[in-house]
């Protein structure tokens, strides 16, 4: 379960909802992850220091280091104590500009470093109604994997997040989410990958009240979790129907 805070959070308000997070029980059952903003990473890593909750960081430069002003680069992920990245968020690609070709550099750097990359794919409510959600799915894929490899591919984590789900309030059922989840699996395999090795994350809006419901599925792993992640209660609950499961 990876919390992806996005651009909120303050100093005062974060102590209390890491401090809140460190104290979870289910953090042992559950790999359970927090991405904040940049200039908070240090702050997350102090205070979740020792417990079983890791940090990771929302996106990282597609270079390595260099002249390229307000970038931060993988090694400076791994210095500050991250070991996990989120690759290709739909605002990165939407808002961003971040191509296929981008998020696979992204990537393949991350996986050179040692840093464990979420690779985010899915498809807009337009695609779907079209009928192309699994093509744009397989495109995303397919571009990452045409860099990376599909020996490496299995140390990916994918996180498929339908992109009219994301901070709208809708969610895809939890048969449509299956259906999406199994259709990356089998496409994984298909093309020369240790696919169950592969953990396959949903998230859109994803809350405590529907957790359950699509944990239970056998091909979702798990959740990347937007806003519910801001609320500590939301957030345990959420890894708590985790570790039921």
């Amino acid at each position: 379960v990876i919390g992806n805070w996005k651009m909120n959070g303050c100093l005062e308000r974060n102590a209390s909802l890491l401090a809140e997070l460190r104290s979870m029980s289910c953090a042992d059952r559950v790999d359970v992850v927090v991405c904040p903003p940049f200039p908070f990473i240090s702050q997350a890593k102090d205070v979740l220091s020792g417990s079983a909750v890791s940090v990771g960081a929302q996106n990282l430069s597609s270079f390595k280091d260099g002249a390229y002003t307000g970038e931060v680069s993988g090694s400076m992920l791994l210095d500050l104590g991250c070991s996990w990245v989120i690759v290709g968020h739909s605002e990165r690609r939407s808002v961003f500009g971040e191509t296929d070709h981008v998020v696979a550099t992204k990537v393949a750097l991350a996986l050179e470093l040692g840093l464990k990359p979420i690779l985010c794919v899915g498809e807009t409510l337009a695609q779907r109604e079209a009928g192309e959600a699994e093509a744009v799915v397989q495109a995303q894929l397919d571009g990452v994997l045409a860099v990376v490899g599909a020996a490496l591919a299995s140390d990916i984590v994918v996180a498929y997040e339908p992109v009219w789900a994301i901070g709208t309030g809708r969610t895809a059922t939890p048969d449509q989410a299956e259906v999406m989840h199994a259709f990356i699996r089998a496409h994984l395999e298909r093309s020369g990958v240790a696919a169950q090795k592969v953990k396959i994350l949903y998230g859109g809006s994803v809350t405590a009240a529907n957790a359950s419901l699509l944990f239970v599925k056998p091909d979702i792993d798990g959740a990347l979790v937007g806003g519910a992640s801001l609320v500590a209660e939301s957030f345990s609950l959420i890894c708590a129907a985790a570790a039921a499961i």
